[in-house]
C-alpha cells in the first residue's frame, strides 16, 4: 500500500519539476535575447572618443546596420577624452584602418557605434586594440542642430517635427559620401577661384572704373533714367491711342493687301511689257542714241514754226492701225500709203 502512495506521489512532483525547469529555460532564453546576451566567443577592443554624451553599456556595436557586438564599459582616458570598451565577434576581426562613429538609433536618444572601413591595409586590429581619436567621430549636436530650427519647429504638428528631425539626422549622418562629394567640390571651386586671383581682381578693378564714371555723370544719368522714365509714363497714358493706331494700321495692311491682289495681273502684264520695251530699246541702242541726238535739233526748228502760231502744217504719206472692236473682239486694221513724190525720200 505504502509503495503504490509513493509512486502516485512521485509522478506529478516529476511532471511539476519538468514544467519548472522548460519554464526557467524559456524565461532565460527569452532574457538572453531581450537584453543581448550572446554566448559565442567574442574579441574586446577599446575606441577612444571626443564625446559619447547618450551612450550607454549594452548599446550596439554595428556593421553596415547589422549588430556584431556591444558596449561593455565606458571610461575616462587623459581627463578630457572617454574610452569605450566593447566586444565583438570573434568571427569578425576589424582593421587597422577600422573608423567608429557614434549615431543615433532613434530620436529617444539611444545611441550605437557604427564601425566602417577606412583607406589602408588589410593589417587586422588585434584584440585589445585600440581605435585611436583620429578614427572616431562624437554623434551629431542635436540639441544644437534642433535649436537652429526652433521658429521652423513652432509652425509644425508634433508628427511633422519628428519627421523632419529624422530626414535631418539621416541626411547629416547617413549620407557621409554625399557630404563629403560635396565638401570636394567645394574645395575644388575656391582652388579655382584662388587661381582665377587676378582675373577676378582685374574684373574688379574694371567695375570699380566704371561705377566711377557712372559716379562722375551722376546728375546726367540720373536726367536720363528721368526723361525715360517720362517717355514711358507717356506712351503708358498714350496706351489707349496707340492700340487704336495698331489696329488701324491693320485695317490699312489688310487694305493694301486686298488692293495689291486686284492689281497684281494688270501690274504683272505691265512689268512683262516694260520688260519687252527695255529689250527693245537695248537691241535698237545705235537707233536710239541717233534719234537722242538729232532731237534737240529738231526741237529748236519745232520751236521755230510753232512761234508764228499754234498750228503745224504736215503731209501725210503712210498711216496704219490696228482697232480691237469690243464685245466682238474684231480686230481691224486700217492702212493709208501716198505715192507722191515727195513722200518717196
Amino acid at each position: 500500500m505504502r509503495t503504490a502512495g509513493a509512486r502516485q506521489t512521485a509522478a506529478p512532483l516529476i511532471k511539476f519539476s519538468l514544467f519548472a525547469l522548460v519554464t526557467i529555460a524559456a524565461t532565460a532564453l527569452l532574457a538572453a535575447t531581450i537584453v543581448n546576451i550572446s554566448f559565442a566567443p567574442k574579441d574586446t577592443y577599446h575606441a577612444v572618443f571626443s564625446d559619447v554624451t547618450g551612450l550607454e553599456k549594452g548599446d550596439d556595436i554595428r556593421v553596415a546596420g547589422v549588430r556584431v557586438g556591444q558596449v561593455e564599459s565606458i571610461g575616462i582616458k587623459d581627463r578630457t577624452l572617454a574610452e569605450v570598451t566593447f566586444t565583438v565577434a570573434a568571427g569578425r576581426p576589424l582593421l587597422t584602418s577600422t573608423h567608429a562613429v557614434v549615431r543615433y538609433r532613434n530620436l529617444v536618444g539611444q545611441r550605437y557605434i557604427a564601425l566602417t572601413e577606412g583607406a589602408g591595409d588589410d593589417t587586422r586590429l588585434r584584440p585589445g586594440g585600440t581605435i585611436p581619436l583620429s578614427r572616431t567621430q562624437p554623434a551629431l549636436d542635436l540639441n544644437a542642430l534642433l535649436n537652429g530650427f526652433k521658429p521652423l519647429f513652432a509652425a509644425l504638428s508634433p508628427d511633422d517635427v519628428n519627421q523632419l528631425a529624422t530626414e535631418i539626422i539621416k541626411t547629416l549622418q547617413g549620407e557621409g559620401g554625399t557630404v563629403n562629394s560635396l565638401l570636394a567640390h567645394t574645395a575644388s571651386l575656391t582652388t579655382t577661384l584662388a587661381d582665377r586671383d587676378q582675373l577676378i581682381g582685374s574684373v574688379i578693378d574694371n567695375l570699380n572704373t566704371v561705377l566711377g564714371t557712372l559716379d562722375k555723370r551722376g546728375t546726367r544719368f540720373s536726367a536720363l533714367l528721368t526723361q525715360l522714365r517720362r517717355v514711358i509714363s507717356g506712351l503708358s497714358a498714350d496706351r489707349k491711342p496707340i492700340g487704336d493706331s495698331l489696329v488701324s494700321i491693320g485695317d490699312l495692311a489688310q487694305a493694301t493687301s486686298g488692293l495689291l491682289t486686284d492689281a497684281r495681273p494688270p501690274l504683272k502684264d505691265d512689268i512683262a511689257g516694260l520688260a519687252d520695251l527695255t529689250g527693245t530699246l537695248n537691241k535698237n541702242e545705235k537707233t536710239v542714241e541717233g534719234v537722242l541726238k538729232r532731237l534737240p535739233n529738231k526741237l529748236n526748228e519745232l520751236t521755230g514754226t510753232a512761234s508764228y502760231g499754234s498750228w503745224f502744217n504736215f503731209y501725210l504719206c503712210d498711216f496704219d492701225g490696228r482697232i480691237v472692236l469690243p464685245k466682238t473682239n474684231q480686230v481691224i486694221t486700217p492702212e493709208f500709203h501716198e505715192a507722191q513724190a515727195r513722200c518717196g525720200g
